[in-house]
């Protein structure tokens, strides 16, 4: 699968939601996200610019798991791209140790709460980080992107193709406070920030 996407700081986070249902977009997720990312002590996956990573959907009504691998990032025009496998996982626990024994090592850990809509071919994610800004990203087909990005109302020129840690930097930047993308980082335990 190929996953193409955009990102924007988020101004007003409960006006974007009744902007975007009221838009038609339909909620399909609301809950936590916690990702963990793997990689050898080479740090052999992170130089192919490679992604190995368990992600966690966690809700009142259910939990899944998936492993995902990512390949390398592309830039097409504006767009980030990515190739990107998942599978889901029945038991999370035998899993990390599977990795464990395999040499891979925990390197990076992101939770946030999240508000996941489906709108006309795009996936819309509102993403609450323990302290940053807010973020929503936009993902699928380029022209199903900016029909969302429309419908969100905000400026097209906010959303970008930066990752992750770039909205990281930008917010220590410009508010002097040290981010926090994790519960870990909330605790002031930046072990596992590897920047990737």
């Amino acid at each position: 699968m190929r996953e193409i996407e955009l990102k924007a700081v988020v101004d007003d986070l409960a006006e974007r939601r009744r902007i975007i249902e009221a838009a038609g977009a339909a909620l399909s997720f609301e809950g936590k996200i916690s990702d963990r990312r793997f990689d050898f002590a080479s740090r052999e996956l992170s130089g192919r610019d490679e992604v190995l990573r368990t992600r966690r959907y966690q809700s009142t009504a259910s939990t899944r798991t998936y492993l995902d691998w990512k390949g390398p990032t592309e830039m097409q025009g504006a767009y980030k791209v990515r190739d990107e496998i998942t599978a889901p996982v029945e038991d999370f626990d035998s899993l990390e140790r599977i990795l464990e024994k395999l040499g891979l090592r925990l390197t990076w850990e992101i939770d946030r709460e999240i508000a996941q809509y489906q709108l006309a071919g795009a996936t819309i994610r509102f993403e609450t980080y323990p302290r940053m800004d807010v973020l929503v990203e936009v993902e699928g087909e380029p022209d199903a992107i900016e029909a969302a990005i429309e419908a969100l109302g905000l400026l097209r020129g906010t959303f970008t193709n930066e990752r992750l840690p770039d909205f990281v930097n930008k917010f220590e930047h410009r508010t002097g406070v040290r981010a926090a993308i994790s519960d870990r980082e909330l605790k002031e335990d930046y072990s596992f920030r590897d920047g990737s």
